[in-house]
């Protein structure tokens, strides 16, 4: 297929802000994204525009029909983007927030004497929430143990756990500290085939910016995601349900609409910055295709964004541009191994004699942003059973270069033999 070449690359760093310096360290290279990716420099805009706007929605002036209008439109981008031909879409506080709403949604609402699955590869938005809900409505919750060697886990693995009685389902797209992508459609269509009824909600937080979505094929009912991890901003997450989970019992006004999700006053900044966000797969996938079809370029956007992400990660393991790679230094250990198929540009690191902060720190000294993640209970699932204290997680995106990966292993080999 068709790479992204230096000259698009330049192109697509200039989309985003900050892309090369931090507001308040200076020259950085940025390999934080797993954290939050870099911002559109549209989305920045866009945001602004709208957050001057002093109308409401559901008015009767020219203003507030235009807003209207933005929400509509940016709806239909997110099932476009989605590759979701039916069910509903909203905002809300946080991907973590919409993971708690449909978990709880699904628990309260599907027939009682049911299961609650997941897997210990999950983020604890999706453990927090099925813990606490499947404890009030006094059901069960099984954890699938996933490849401690592999840092994934498969339709295999749940196979063992799923039953005639499994009412509710999570499932995490791509793990945030392996890396590590997940077959979603593999595990769904496992679990359809013992619990055709069963509600199944996806975390693809971590995945949306990586490997494209198709939700049509997962045969699922509900996914989230984070706008800030996808080229937008901060405050907002975006969830979709599929239409027999959109009029289960949920918080919703009284009179209102049964499938209706929103409580309150919309942000229409939230949907306008997402429709920027799709605006630029769009953009993006015209360098990849020839076709005018919205969906195509999207997806040929997304194919040429994860070739890139793992020719950035094969980089970073095997060596570029004359410097060793991750993979040659005896010093450092890999996460979920060398030679993984799953990795979604992410690699998680260790360095024998060295914490996960000293790292980080030595790191950022020489311009390089990274991040320490520990054994606590946002990553102790991932690392406790591999006798780990922490590691460092660095995540790439499409933006970052060879050149980046390459002053990267020169840092790292710097560190070593100081």
């Amino acid at each position: 297929m068709k790479k992204i070449k230096d000259g698009l690359i330049n192109e697509i760093r200039d989309r985003f802000a900050h892309v090369d310096t931090c507001p308040e360290q200076g020259k950085r290279i940025f390999f934080e994204n797993a954290g939050g990716a870099l911002t559109l420099k549209s989305v920045v805009e866009r945001s602004a525009e709208l957050a001057a706007i002093p109308d409401n929605q559901g008015r009767d002036n020219p203003a507030s029909h235009e807003l209207v209008s933005i929400i509509n439109q940016a709806k239909s981008d997110i099932l476009t983007f989605f590759g979701a031909s039916n069910g509903s879409t909203f905002v809300g506080e946080s991907g973590t927030e919409l993971l708690f709403r449909l978990i709880s949604t699904a628990i309260l609402g599907a027939p009682d004497g049911g299961i609650v699955v997941g897997s210990t590869l999950e983020h604890p938005a999706s453990v927090s929430a099925c813990d606490r809900w499947a404890k009030i409505a006094k059901r069960e919750f099984v954890r699938v143990p996933h490849n401690d060697e592999t840092g994934t886990v498969t339709a295999d693995d749940y196979k063992a756990y799923v039953t005639k009685d499994t009412s509710i389902a999570t499932i995490v797209h791509t793990s945030p500290v392996t890396g590590m992508s997940v077959d979603v459609a593999s595990i769904a269509k496992l679990i359809r085939s013992i619990a055709p009824d069963c509600y199944i909600i996806v975390d693809g937080i971590q995945h949306a910016a990586h490997g494209g979505l198709d939700l049509d094929s997962y045969g699922i009912d509900g996914y989230v995601i984070s706008p800030y991890k996808v080229f937008s901003r901060h405050g907002y997450g975006v969830a979709w349900v599929s239409d027999r989970m959109s009029i289960l019992p949920h918080d919703r006004l009284i009179g209102s609409p049964e499938n209706n999700w929103e409580l309150g006053t919309r942000d229409t900044a939230s949907y306008a910055t997402f429709t920027e966000v799709v605006n630029y797969f769009d953009w993006l996938g015209g360098h990849f295709t020839d076709s005018t079809d919205r969906r195509e370029k999207i997806n040929a956007a997304s194919k040429a964004i994860h070739q890139q992400e793992k020719e950035l990660t094969d980089a970073m393991l095997f060596g570029v541009n004359g410097q060793s790679g991750l993979a040659s230094m005896s010093e450092v250990g890999i996460i979920g191994g060398v030679d993984n198929p799953q990795r979604e540009g992410l690699v998680a690191i260790t360095i024998e004699g060295m914490t996960a902060e000293q790292i980080v720190s030595a790191l950022s000294e020489k311009g390089i942003r990274t991040h320490a993640r520990k054994a606590d209970h946002y990553s102790g699932n991932i690392l406790k059973p591999l006798g780990l204290d922490s590691c460092v997680r660095v995540s790439m995106c499409h933006y970052n270069t060879e050149q980046e990966v390459t002053d990267f292993l020169g840092a790292v080999e710097g560190i070593i033999n100081n």
